[in-house]
């Protein structure tokens, strides 16, 4: 069956005995492909029913339905259209695991960030309202999702503009409201007909022109009026934070019981001001491993159907194995994540000191805050978020953290080149953006061993330091001496080419940060099939960076190639580049991402694409010794 649909109006007409049969089609297409592909598995066999109630109750496109993070929009994918790509999910130009708007005229944004559906969402139809258009905007967001700050922004304006915004909350963890029930199913039903909507809004105007026609005593009556109106609603419905806020709310219903959540969203579709629908889930519905274990399937590589076990490994485990040591040492270590703890590796700190573990939620910028506090309090927050997330937290790190001249530790995973998530995941801007921070420390460690001396360095450097690191199996260990030595500021590695004839030295010097070692070195090795030989100094310090030292190293080769994994404007690269310029002779190349938004494939695709594929290193390599 599910192969046949082309659209969303191809599922309006059919019976409720197909649409389970399609639901169950619909799950058994997600788990086939994210076995094959990974990707997001439990959040979106969560919501498969609630999709096909909101493509068969709503007109996309027509009507615009706004996924949050979009990690959970599988479904709505196979029932727009493209379910023939749906097998080159998360693959080099294949279907994007997010929402993208060139894509499908169903995606109206490119969405892999959390908290923003309600803002997009309420901006969009404020759009069409502006232009007469009388289209519905959904907004589908995760209990998750709700605790970043943005979503409650997004939600105080659209109560405050009234508009008839139309907010799914996906409740697929806890319950945010208690009055679940029998009694409080049927006085949300009953607020959401069209008749209980007329009469009360007739009311309210009533009453209304009445007061206002007494002398005198108008404002006075009406606020007295209000006052009255609001008590005896709170004596008779459900208040919320929602109400609170100007919604109406309507649950909590079971999201897995498409035909009810059809009668419902039907009645809200009716609605002129906002609402919200709370629909309780189950993460990983119809796989019994991700509704087991949600945490661990809700982003996860390729696994076996069988077997149920990642075939990859994460650079993460490293330092999930570090900071578990040293916080047996350490007991001012304290660590915080965004709603990430598996992701980031804080899972095993998370059992082993739970009471020095802070999960905050979707909430960076609190959490870089609240980082601040416990240092403030004496504490080592060990603040972990991804490269990508980083972004949202800029201004604390720089106002609430380095300002106060605090000491924090930021791990930063997936920095760099990220395989499969996108565009929105790419972790490639947070050299040029922690750069120009005055006091910070940044850190690039390129294996196991230089990630636990940088962690271990960090720990008493009494002050910020972001430590960097791809996601990436760990290399194999460079021979070097300095793994015997304490970790000097300013100074990385220097890996000499072991291959070389006797008595003769390399004339290339590639300069790289950690995250690209891999790469390099295959490189390299590629360089010597061809008898050209070049060292290695990886950039473990990307600032400060003792710049006298570089240069001395610099003095001994004809050529300098330098390889960043992040955005050449305001990299690294680029300024060593310059300032070699200025002091030395030597020829030098820059390589980094070009300003540019890379889309999703392997690890090496991305790398093709920005031109930082080992091939295209070698090629590099090849070019200077030529000239």
């Amino acid at each position: 069956m599910l192969e046949n649909i082309k659209s969303p109006s191809d599922i309006k007409n059919l019976s409720q005995k197909d649409l389970e049969l399609l639901a169950g089609e619909i799950r058994e297409k997600i788990i086939s492909v994210v076995g094959n592909n990974g990707g997001h598995l439990a959040s979106n066999l969560g919501v498969v029913e609630l999709t096909i109630a909101l493509h068969r109750v709503f007109n996309s496109p027509d009507d615009a339905i706004v996924w949050d993070v979009s990690h959970q929009c599988y479904a709505h994918k196979l029932l727009t259209g493209r379910y023939n790509q749906f097998e080159t999910l998360r693959q080099k130009d294949g279907l994007s695991g997010f929402t993208n708007k060139n894509e499908s005229q169903h995606d109206y944004f490119i969405n892999g960030h959390s908290s923003t559906s309600i803002s997009s969402a309420l901006g969009l139809l404020t759009a069409w309202d502006l232009d007469n258009k009388k289209n519905k905007v959904v907004a589908v967001i995760g209990d998750g999702a709700l605790t970043g700050g943005m979503a409650f922004e997004g939600l105080c304006n659209a109560g405050q503009l009234n508009k008839n915004l139309i907010v799914i909350l996906n409740d697929n963890q806890m319950s945010i409201d208690h009055n679940t029930g029998s009694i409080s199913r049927y006085l949300s039903s009953l607020t959401m007909t069209h008749k209980y909507q007329s009469f009360r809004y007739r009311i309210d105007r009533g009453i209304e022109h009445l007061v206002y026609k007494i002398p005198s005593f108008g404002k006075g009556v009406t606020k007295f009026v209000y006052r009255f109106k609001r008590s005896l609603k709170g004596l008779l419905l459900t208040n919320n934070l929602f109400t609170d806020l100007g919604f109406e709310y309507a649950g909590p219903f079971d999201g897995h019981d498409e035909q009810s959540l059809e009668k419902v969203l039907k009645r809200v579709k009716s609605l002129n001001k906002p609402v919200v629908v709370h629909v309780v889930t189950k993460k990983g519905k119809g796989f019994e491993p991700a509704e087991e274990n949600p945490e661990l399937f809700h982003g996860i590589g390729p696994f076996d159907n069988n077997s149920n076990q990642q075939k990859k490994l994460s650079f993460t485990d490293a330092f999930s194995k570090i900071i578990v040591e040293q916080a047996e040492i350490n007991k001012k270590i304290v660590g915080i994540t965004a709603a990430m703890a598996q992701g980031t590796g804080l899972s095993a700190f998370a059992k082993q000191f739970p009471d020095r573990f802070f999960d905050v939620g979707i909430a960076e910028e609190h959490a870089v805050t609240f980082a601040s506090g416990l240092a403030a309090g004496g504490k080592l927050p060990v603040v972990c978020i991804y490269s990508t997330f980083l972004q949202r937290s800029y201004d604390q790190i720089i106002h609430d953290i380095v300002l106060q001249n605090l000491s924090c530790i930021f791990m930063l995973d997936r920095a760099g080149a990220v395989p499969h998530d996108g565009a929105t995941h790419q972790g490639i801007f947070d050299i040029s953006m922690l750069r120009p921070i005055p006091n910070i420390v940044i850190l690039s460690p390129c294996s196991k061993n230089d990630l636990e001396l940088c962690f271990k360095w960090a720990e008493n450097a009494n002050k910020a330091v972001a430590i960097r690191y791809p996601k990436l199996i760990c290399p194999d260990e460079p021979d070097v001496e300095d793994y015997s030595k304490d970790v000097q500021i300013g100074k990385g590695l220097l890996i000499k080419n072991k291959s070389l004839p006797q008595n003769q030295n390399a004339n290339i010097l590639i300069v790289s940060t950690g995250g690209m070692f891999t790469e390099v070195m295959q490189a390299i090795k590629m360089a010597e099939e061809n008898q050209l030989f070049c060292d290695l100094y990886s950039l473990r310090f990307i600032k400060p960076l003792d710049e006298n030292y570089f240069f001395s190293l610099c003095e001994n080769y004809e050529s300098i190639i330098f390889v960043e994994d992040g955005i050449e404007t305001g990299g690294i690269s680029q300024y060593l580049q310059s300032i070699l310029s200025e002091n030395k002779k030597q020829k030098s190349i820059v390589m980094a991402f070009k300003e540019n938004f890379y889309s999703h494939g392997s690890r090496n695709q991305v790398l093709e694409e920005a031109g930082l594929s080992p091939l295209d290193i070698f090629n590099k390599i090849k070019e200077v010794s030529e000239k």
